[in-house]
């Protein structure tokens, strides 16, 4: 195809699609605030932003090297998201969460030049020290009091370098296709996998996050909102929220470690409107017994990374939050779809509403989701046939760090593969039922441990649930559940009870017969992944040592 391209007047400006932009256009009142500790304004974000760049600077660190950083949700995090960056450097979020082996993993391959450290991360990077391979620098993070003693030279903490450095910067403009982020997926096999984004993804990506939040028939965020993540900064940029609140200038509030009783009161006492977690975080916020006395009524939440059950949604909207389901994974930085209300739809009951929240959501701005089959060919919007979720859209990863064959496969046939399967229905609603290695294989069906799940979370004694599929010699495979009971109704149920809960969806026809689980073991709690998702290996690890008493012995 011939396309003739623009003129362009030597002197015009290109302005390419570079981070340092988003700080052109907040608002100057709102503040920064970190716990009781820190509160400033975005004047102030600005000159620390310049300041901290120039105490990189004067460490060595050029365009193309990269900063590995260990805090918890922080301002110095917020601060990081932009000064790295913006100096053409690369923002490594390392997963603290991760098996010390794992840490050393993505701080080697990443090839990190400076490592910045919460003073609570360094016993872990005592250990580790001699092993790295490129770290030159080391910078100390402290909530208060000196840096604790360690037996490795840092360059300084935070807070002392940044105070003594001069807040006048020139960040340069560059490509706006260079490497801005880093960061690893917490795969469940092998060594993690390194994922990378660009200027130009993440600004396209900041702007469809915001357009989405438009198109909500029930408010979307604005110069009056008050932002705080439940989702770790380390995680895929914190669902690059922070970047839509710094563009849109509004009050942001970083939390640093997560604990129920301090994200309640900050949520209390900053007036937080919005927030983003997965369920287990929201979970644990309303399990607590301090949320009894905190009006959530304000209060918006997206919930992603996992699915959320309709017994969560159905809580959370008893405690007046507007909740609703976002999609999308680390491979695609991360947002693809949220589940917004139509107009027409808040006309229906809360019972239908509570349908189209916990459904995986349509795509926001810029976004192609295509549900196709195994020969690739898409298959029909019914909101019945199923298939893998594929899609396309400016801020997906172009591959996987330093790892070609792994590249190729995610990007087969030029759609990223997301391992899921789902269905779109006729509204254009994407439906994700399962990730195709949990879909349950019995007797020619496919069961989705999805909807088990669900079901079961909205029985009132059931907590948590998860469902896996075990080896059956006639059957293939068959649903086994675990479930954590509510502290007021152990004892009260048992297996069977929930068993026979099952019948009522089985005679509405919502469910077939094969759906109940076989087997439903009542456990303490259900193993997590580093950030907050059902880790399905450790899961099925310990339905077999449910199932096998002996292995508990070894």
């Amino acid at each position: 195809m011939s396309t003739k391209l623009i003129e362009r007047t030597p002197s015009a400006y290109g302005y390419p699609l570079l981070i340092k932009h988003i700080l052109h256009t907040p608002l100057r009142c709102a503040q920064i605030i970190y716990r009781d500790i820190k509160r400033y304004d975005y004047v102030t974000l600005n000159k620390r932003i310049g300041q901290f760049a120039n105490v990189l600077q004067d460490l060595g660190l050029k365009a193309g090297d990269t900063v590995g950083v260990l805090d918890f949700d922080s301002h110095r995090y917020l601060e990081c998201f932009f000064a790295v960056p913006m100096m053409g450097a690369i923002l490594h979020t390392v997963n603290w969460r991760l098996s010390p082996e794992q840490v050393l993993y993505t701080i080697n391959h990443a090839e990190d030049d400076i490592l910045l450290v919460h003073s609570d991360f360094l016993p872990l990077v005592e250990k580790l020290r001699g092993a790295m391979k490129t770290v030159k620098s080391i910078i100390v993070l402290t909530d208060n009091g000196p840096v604790p003693e360690t037996n490795f030279e840092v360059a300084g903490e935070y807070e002392a370098l940044v105070d003594k450095s001069p807040s006048d910067f020139d960040f340069p403009d560059f490509d706006e296709n260079s490497r801005a982020t880093t960061f690893y997926t917490t795969g469940t096999t092998g060594a993690p996998k390194g994922v990378y984004f660009s200027h130009r993804q993440l600004m396209l990506h900041t702007l469809a996050v915001m357009a989405s939040f438009a198109q909500s028939s029930e408010g979307g965020l604005c110069a009056k909102d008050v932002y705080m993540p439940l989702t770790p900064m380390f995680h895929v940029h914190a669902w690059g929220f922070p970047y839509v609140a710094t563009m849109l200038g509004i009050k942001q509030v970083y939390p640093g470690r997560y604990a129920p009783d301090t994200l309640l009161g900050l949520i209390a006492k900053e007036g937080v409107t919005y927030s983003h977690c997965v369920p287990t975080i929201l979970h644990m916020l309303l399990a607590s017994p301090a949320a009894a006395a905190v009006d959530l009524s304000a209060l918006r939440i997206t919930i992603g990374g996992s699915a959320l059950s309709m017994g969560l949604c159905k809580a959370a909207r008893q405690r007046g939050i507007n909740i609703t389901t976002g999609y999308g994974m680390s491979e695609t930085c991360p947002v693809l779809t949220i589940a917004n209300l139509r107009p027409h739809m808040l006309e229906w009951s809360e019972e239908e509403q509570l349908d189209v929240r916990c459904r995986t959501g349509q795509p926001i701005p810029f976004v192609d989701v295509r549900v196709v089959d195994p020969g690739g060919r898409e298959i029909p919007h019914d909101g019945t046939a199923v298939g893998e979720v594929v899609v396309r859209a400016p801020w997906l990863t172009q591959g996987y760090l330093k790892e070609t064959e792994r590249s190729e496969d995610l990007w087969a046939d030029g759609w990223l593969h997301t391992a899921d399967v789902g269905s779109i229905d006729t509204d254009g609603y994407l439906r994700v039922t399962d990730r195709m290695k949990d879909v349950i294989k019995t007797g020619g069906e496919w069961i989705s441990s999805l909807q088990i799940e669900d079901i079961l979370t909205r029985h009132p004694a059931v907590s948590e649930a998860t469902v896996i599929g075990v080896s059956d010699e006639a059957w293939g495979e068959r649903p086994y559940a675990m479930v954590v009971i509510k502290e007021e109704h152990k004892g009260k149920v048992s297996p069977e009870d929930l068993k026979l809960f099952f019948q009522g969806f089985v005679t509405q026809g919502l469910i077939s017969k094969w759906s109940v689980p076989d087997k439903v073991a009542l456990v303490d709690f259900i193993p997590k992944t580093s950030v907050g998702k059902q880790d399905k290996k450790a899961i099925r690890q310990k339905v077999k040592e449910l199932n096998n008493p002996a292995a508990l012995k070894q």
